[in-house]
């Protein structure tokens, strides 16, 4: 115990940070300020020449699993990144302009080694989109008593109708895959997990224009669409079952999205208190000002470390759902107050889209919905306390 003197990040983690830091501040600000600030993407020029950069870094997908060519990083070390990777104008929905390579959906990896191969290492390997189809109309987050989207089996194939809604991507995915009820009766565990490509008879998406502008959702419909058994991912019954472990990790990158432009906004919160006076003195000289930066600053570092907290023990093996629940909702609230502070402190400036901290206000609305809203999550919170 002589030499336990607290957490340090590692080097090589540390180097990784600055790296991506680097690229997003050098590479990626200067690209979106040239472009229209409710862009979803950057030029695909643009793009393949960053992406080719990091591909040659060894930066590519550095989250998924080595064997199919990512980095093999665990959840940790991925909140550290995207973290830093986030913190650009349309890095909420699209951390690092997607340069750093798209991952699919990770329940392919509980699916047979020809169904990797054949759908996650190109998906990796071209940076393809993808889609991840559960919530319904009838509801999101109670996907095992809300799914109502049937799957009926006849002989080799599987014959899907229903309607799934806010996806995002499914307009212009490669593939997806899609969670059905295959046995109305038998609640959570009569849910069967699909793979649906592009173009696939009876699929279609239409875009939904929302309050953000990346990654646009999708009404999602399948009308007698017919899936081979092959596209069946795990065993009939078992879709849940393949998703949720998998759901509750993803939080935590999603929380660690939240707290990166939660911190970007502070910081040109910061610049703006410095720099623009009123009445003779400057904001950063204010009682209300420094009080709003303070509350931030303190608001983004805990955020920080329960997100950190709970991907430590994700990264172990340890049951982390109420800890990926406690990072989601507090994250996602701590940035809706955090730019709400950035654009006040900015005045006029704060609403215009001269600056990233317009489109970051209106899309940071949603992540209190994403994900589960914040009342299902102080619910499994409250659960796991008094249980």
């Amino acid at each position: 115990m002589d030499d336990d003197n607290g957490f340090k990040l590692s080097d090589e983690l540390s180097a990784l940070r600055e790296q991506v830091r680097r690229i997003i501040r050098d590479e990626i600000i200067p690209i979106e300020q040239k472009i229209d600030p409710d862009d979803a993407e950057i030029p695909k020029d643009d793009y393949w020449r960053l992406a080719g950069k990091v591909q040659s870094a060894g930066m590519w997908c550095m989250g998924a699993p080595q064997k199919y060519g990512g980095g093999g990083l665990g959840t940790f070390a991925m909140c550290v990144l995207t973290e830093e990777m986030a913190q650009h104008r349309m890095g909420l929905y699209n951390p690092g302009a997607g340069v750093f390579g798209r991952n699919p959906p990770p329940v392919i990896y509980g699916g047979s080694e020809e169904q990797i191969q054949t759908y996650a290492v190109p998906t990796l390997k071209n940076a393809w989109h993808t889609f991840f189809a559960i919530t319904e109309p009838s509801g999101g987050s109670d996907p095992a008593g809300a799914i109502q989207c049937r799957a009926v089996r006849k002989g080799d194939t599987y014959v899907l109708n229903g309607t799934k809604i806010f996806i995002s991507h499914a307009h212009e995915a490669e593939w997806g895959v899609v969670f059905t009820r295959t046995d109305p009766k038998a609640g959570r565990s009569g849910i069967t997990c699909f793979i649906i490509k592009k173009g696939q008879p009876g699929f279609s998406a239409h875009p939904i224009r929302t309050l953000r502008t990346s990654a646009l959702p999708n009404e999602v419909a399948f009308e007698d669409c017919v899936v081979p058994v092959e596209q069946r991912l795990g065993e009939e019954g078992q879709g849940l079952n393949l998703c949720l472990d998998l759901l509750t990790r993803l939080r935590f990158p999603y929380s660690a999205c939240n707290i990166g432009v939660a911190a970007a906004a502070l910081r040109m919160a910061i610049e703006q208190a410095k720099r623009r006076s009123t009445f003779g003195e400057l904001l950063a000289k204010r009682q209300a000002v420094q009080w709003m930066l303070a509350d931030s600053e303190i608001e983004v570092r805990a955020a920080r470390w329960l997100t950190w907290e709970g991907a430590w023990k994700a990264d172990r093996g340890e049951d982390s759902r109420m800890e990926a629940s406690i990072a989601k909702l507090y994250s996602s609230e701590v940035l809706g107050r955090v730019v709400d502070r950035a654009v006040q402190i900015h005045g006029g400036y704060g609403v215009s889209k001269e600056l990233p901290l317009e489109r970051w206000y209106r899309e940071a609305r949603i992540r209190r919905i994403g994900e589960g809203p914040s009342e299902v999550h102080r619910m499994v919170i409250a659960r796991n306390l008094l249980r």
